[in-house]
């Protein structure tokens, strides 16, 4: 009886085991600059209070100033070198902003300069100076807003992630994909 409830769990889809919680936001910085995005992550994790990167299934930032697409930073472009720290409150639904706590809680591929989103890359930041992002391996100062300024998110019931927003199927076999996309990351000391 045992063995027969095991194989009929093994053989269930794995959307039968977990509801993804999905987020979309909007990052409005200075001079014209801001990004849309989206993640999400396995809602039974939301009672945690926090999630960080590792928790994260599907992410995607999709940078502009005015109306004029300046980069975009995807899940799937993760490698080895990339700056990939998230912390996200689940109860207020916003990311946690500069703090006594916090001093760097935000980095999408970038670091605390605002150098290492490589050529042709989008990343942001938030850290004790500034909240703001990186294009072209370059920080735009022009794009900062004080560190604690809120963060919100909007839980949403659908969204169309691009193919490299998420990381592969958790069901697939072990073997990473080209550029690393399941390789350590540098990330902050939790708590």
């Amino acid at each position: 009886m045992r063995t027969a409830l095991i194989l009929a769990l093994l053989a269930m889809p794995a959307s039968a085991f977990a509801e993804d919680a999905i987020y979309r936001f909007t990052w409005q910085g200075a001079g014209g600059y801001g990004f849309d995005g989206a993640m999400s992550f396995d809602a039974a994790k939301l009672s945690l209070g926090r999630i960080y990167e590792g928790d994260v299934q599907c992410f995607v930032i999709e940078g502009r100033k005015g109306e004029l697409p300046v980069g975009r930073w995807a899940l799937g472009m993760l490698i080895p070198e990339t700056t990939w720290i998230l912390t996200f409150d689940t109860e207020a639904e916003r990311f946690v902003p500069f703090g006594p706590a916090d001093s760097m809680p935000q980095a999408w591929n970038m670091d605390g300069y605002g150098t290492d989103c490589g050529p042709e890359g989008f990343g942001f930041n938030i850290g004790n100076y500034a909240q703001d992002i990186c294009i072209d391996g370059t920080l735009i100062a022009d794009s900062q807003m004080p560190p604690a300024t809120p963060f919100p998110a909007e839980r949403v019931e659908s969204y169309d992630f691009p193919a490299d927003a998420c990381r592969p199927s958790m069901l697939m076999s072990e073997k990473r994909a080209p550029g690393g996309v399941l390789a350590p990351t540098r990330q902050a000391k939790r708590p």
